[in-house]
């Protein structure tokens, strides 16, 4: 009793010291956000004294801000449906289907979660410049999908597999075929899944930088990440200035990570054991 007590008390201390680290670099930057850029030289870890509060509402009363902020919804949104849509299908054949060849397609889908982007760059660039997709949000947001594919692949098929065989067969005897199974039955128990690669396929649009930094040169298709470079460079001596920047930049895809949460967790550890 005392061992697991002490297991418990040294588990939740090593939590609040990786929360502690995870939080104060953010808590920092939200903070620094509110002061100037002497206030920053003078005293860096003090409160703000006084309170700069139109570095938030300047960039919040920006029109460029909330360009970049739909541009980047628009794309997320996109990517993900189609992803999701894509590996659902895809999943659904390798989880409950048996054909010749099954497990070495799956292994050349799972290669691609070692195949970085940065290699793909130059073709990539050169395949979309023949197909007349630069400059064109479906050059982001196709590349985005097939690289989110195999590990979106590899989560929903875990989850697919563990569905019991007898509910396949009871839909089959109620008149459902297998697209009837996989829309009516499938999907609805897989929500927790959908979420978890729903919530990825959505934060690592968000982040991305390189692909939209190849495709976009018009700036009236950049994305958050482009806009906080370009407004690094404007405002490099406006210290305080960026923090906000770079605070609001963040807030979009955190509240969605939040708001996900159990949606994500859920999805992961589903399926981690047999009923």
């Amino acid at each position: 009793m005392k061992s697991r007590t002490r297991t418990t008390v040294s588990l939740h201390a090593v939590l609040v010291v990786v929360g502690v680290v995870m939080a104060v670099p953010l808590v920092y930057a939200v903070v620094s956000g509110f002061k100037s850029t002497s206030q920053l030289s003078g005293n860096p870890i003090g409160p703000p004294h006084p309170w700069v509060v139109s570095n938030y509402t300047g960039i919040l009363g920006s029109g460029s801000f909330w360009r970049l902020a739909g541009n980047s919804t628009l794309i997320a949104v996109a990517t993900t449906v189609l992803v999701v849509a894509v590996s659902a299908l895809a999943a659904f054949s390798f989880a409950r289907f048996a054909f010749r060849g099954r497990e070495l397609l799956f292994t050349l889908f799972t290669m691609g979660l070692m195949f970085p982007f940065a290699v793909a760059a130059l073709p990539l660039f050169l395949l979309l410049r023949s197909l007349d997709l630069l400059d064109n949000p479906l050059g982001v947001i196709l590349p985005q999908a097939a690289f989110g594919l195999p590990m979106t692949i590899v989560i929903l098929r875990g989850f697919f597999r563990e569905i019991p065989a007898e509910l396949e067969e009871a839909a089959t005897l109620d008149g459902c075929g297998p697209l009837g199974f996989f829309w009516r039955v499938l999907l609805p128990m897989a929500r927790p899944a959908l979420g978890t690669v729903s919530v990825l396929a959505v934060v690592a649009s968000w982040n991305n930088f390189l692909l939209p930094l190849l495709v976009f040169t018009d700036p009236k298709w950049w994305t958050i990440p482009i806009g906080v470079q370009q407004f690094q460079g404007q405002y490099s001596s406006d210290t305080a200035r960026v923090f906000a920047y770079l605070v609001l930049a963040m807030i979009p895809a955190l509240a969605f990570y939040s708001v996900a949460e159990r949606q994500l967790v859920g999805g992961l550890t589903a399926g981690a054991t047999k009923g």
